[in-house]
């Protein structure tokens, strides 16, 4: 671990103290995560702090673990994710907060803290369903007025549960249950195990 990294997580365990629940540093990237009860105020604190100092949030993201990988996950499915950037003290950090409730998932906003946020959370709101209490304006921003479900869950179909089209008869856009067959569009290709190796003919 570099010696920047090294003092980023002294002084993230020094500030937050128990509140961390997990501190992971992989290739060359600090990730934290914190009880949803606390990610309003660790987030507060990660901005406020002299010695952290994380003025901007450069993105926020959501997660759906219902699978991860080719298993099950044992944990909670919905996690939102903030990633911060200090420019005082030229480093990053990854903040991961789960939300207690699978079915309704419900987290702080932290637009608040950061007005970049606003955004963010709209898109992973719109896209994994995730509501942020206390957002100013939680609606959708990616998808049409009226649609239904949210496509980056892992359940949601790939071809969606509507389509629309031009009805000449009508003279309008119409709404109707999805008639694409649903197919894979690139097809698998199996080698040998000793495929591109010097000396295969």
């Amino acid at each position: 671990m570099s010696a920047k990294l090294e003092r980023l997580t002294l002084a993230v365990k020094s500030v937050l103290g128990d509140k961390v629940q997990s501190l992971v540093v992989d290739r060359g990237e600090v990730t934290i995560e914190v009880a949803a009860a606390d990610y309003l105020a660790v987030a507060r604190t990660l901005r406020d702090a002299d010695a952290l100092h994380f003025e901007q949030v450069v993105d926020i993201v959501g997660l759906d673990y219902s699978t991860y990988g080719d298993v099950a996950w044992g944990g909670r499915r919905f996690a939102s994710v903030a990633h911060l950037l200090s420019v005082r003290h030229n480093w990053r950090l990854r903040l991961r907060v789960f939300a207690t409730d699978d079915d309704f998932p419900v987290l702080d906003s932290v637009s608040e803290l950061w007005a970049s946020a606003n955004w963010s959370e709209r898109e992973t709101f719109d896209l994994f369903g995730i509501m942020y209490q206390g957002h100013p304006d939680l609606r959708r921003i990616l998808t049409d007025y009226g649609f239904v479900g949210h496509p980056f869950r892992k359940d949601f179909p790939v071809s969606g549960h509507v389509e629309m089209r031009y009805d000449e008869e009508s003279g309008r856009v119409i709404y109707q249950p999805v008639t694409i067959e649903p197919r894979e569009n690139t097809p698998r290709i199996v080698r040998e195990a000793s495929y591109g190796k010097v000396g295969h003919a």
